[in-house]
């Protein structure tokens, strides 16, 4: 074996290995979750050394140099302020959501004028407009990290693949007997995940289009869908309450998390799959144990539906937005215990998401703002003001230089 280089993953912070065995060319990641500011680098080094052949003595003052480098990157504790940049005129009707590439060079938004589009960041330009649904464009995705693909699914019952360079529809994937809600790429690569409100998922071939499976149990709509990190497992969250988790070899449903007593707005997986969490209309939250298939931990506090939630980069904290107008940051590796409450905004929360170093949260809300919050003190430090009507949705770019916020208002707006 022979090391060729080290390559760094910032968010969440990890460590690649490039290296020759046989002729080939391998790499092995080396996740960093508990890297911080106070990390001792050199002894890390050493750790990392003693675990991994392929470190000699003769590249340590390089490892060192890298890791020193990723600790800046990743424990910059430095609060940015963000400026209006650009308002895009999306689209003619209200927009359903918004997605980055991974680079956070461009952005897609779907709407209920039955097109997707695709932004250029830098300029504020449309790049590419999606023609071809016959109703709501409601789930958008880039096939990250190459973000050469594009899926979209629609009200029309269909989903589709497209080229995100040319904007030619490269496939059309038929067969569900309602709304398409949720459309996901596999990690793989190599098929595309489906959820609708007639209350199956379906697995398509991403080269043919063809469906290869079906997923039937839920008794009501579903309206969120994760990949696993190898996409052999599914989870989806469903109006019947539960979530159910799949595998994508067999098509079976190999348990259903039961625990909530309304809908199920969301569900998601953490960074490393070791934990599922799911919102529920009952106002709480649960973190569960994917291997056990049992519920780890109930977290109340919300007063009103819990509409949306999210990990941080490392999974180590959740966040809920709520319809009571706050959001909460929990700590979840181990003691389940409420780190925050984010008060401020006047109406509904819907959307939370961490900044990819995990110490702010942003938040959208109906009252027509998106707020940044230290999850240090539970201060707000930026209202992103200017949006006419809800704001539905936010996302940060990769690296977080980047703010998309979008709204019932028919606009997107880019901070920088």
């Amino acid at each position: 074996m022979k090391l060729l280089k080290f390559l760094l993953r910032y968010f969440p912070p990890g460590l690649a290995l490039e290296y020759t065995q046989g002729g080939d060319v391998k790499t092995k990641m080396i996740d960093l979750l508990d890297l911080t500011a106070e990390t001792d680098i050199r002894a890390l080094a050493q750790s990392i050394k003693a675990s991994e052949p392929v470190i000699t003595e003769s590249v340590m003052g390089q490892l060192v140099e890298t890791l020193e480098k990723l600790q800046a990157k990743v424990c910059d504790e430095n609060a940015k302020s963000y400026y209006k940049y650009k308002t895009l005129q999306t689209h003619l009707l209200p927009l359903t959501n918004v997605a980055f590439d991974k680079l956070g060079k461009r952005c897609l938004t779907g709407s209920y004028d039955r097109t997707c589009k695709v932004w250029d960041i830098d300029s504020g330009t449309e790049l590419l407009t999606l023609e071809g649904h016959k109703n709501v464009v409601y789930a958008v995705s880039f096939n990250n990290p190459t973000s050469d693909k594009i899926v979209t699914g629609s009200f029309d019952k269909t989903a589709k693949i497209w080229c995100s360079r040319t904007g030619h529809c490269l496939t059309t994937m038929w067969g569900h007997d309602a709304e398409v809600t949720v459309a996901k790429f596999s990690p793989t690569q190599n098929r595309i995940a489906t959820g609708s409100l007639d209350a199956t998922s379906k697995i398509f071939s991403l080269a043919t289009g063809d469906e290869v499976g079906t997923l039937t149990g839920h008794t009501a709509e579903i309206i969120a869908l994760h990949f696993n990190n190898d996409g052999n497992q599914i989870i989806t969250g469903s109006f019947d309450g539960t979530i159910s988790i799949w595998d994508t070899r067999t098509f079976r449903r190999t348990s259903v998390l039961i625990g909530h007593r309304s809908d199920v707005s969301n569900c998601v997986y953490n960074f490393d799959c070791s934990l599922i969490a799911s919102s529920s209309m009952d106002k709480t939250a649960k973190v569960w144990d994917p291997r056990m298939y049992s519920c780890l931990s109930t977290l109340r506090g919300h007063d009103d539906e819990v509409l949306d939630l999210a990990f941080d980069n490392k999974g180590k904290m959740l966040a809920t937005a709520s319809s009571d107008t706050t959001a909460r940051v929990w700590n979840v590796s181990g003691a389940f215990k409420e780190l925050a409450v984010l008060e401020g905004h006047r109406e509904e929360v819907s959307k939370v998401c961490f900044s990819p170093n995990g110490q702010h949260l942003l938040t959208a809300s109906m009252d027509r703002t998106s707020r940044l919050w230290s999850i240090e003190d539970g201060r707000c430090m930026q209202t992103l003001e200017g949006h006419e009507d809800d704001v539905l949705s936010c996302a940060f770019s990769y690296n977080g230089d980047t703010i998309i916020t979008a709204s019932k208002d028919n606009t997107c707006m880019i901070w920088r």
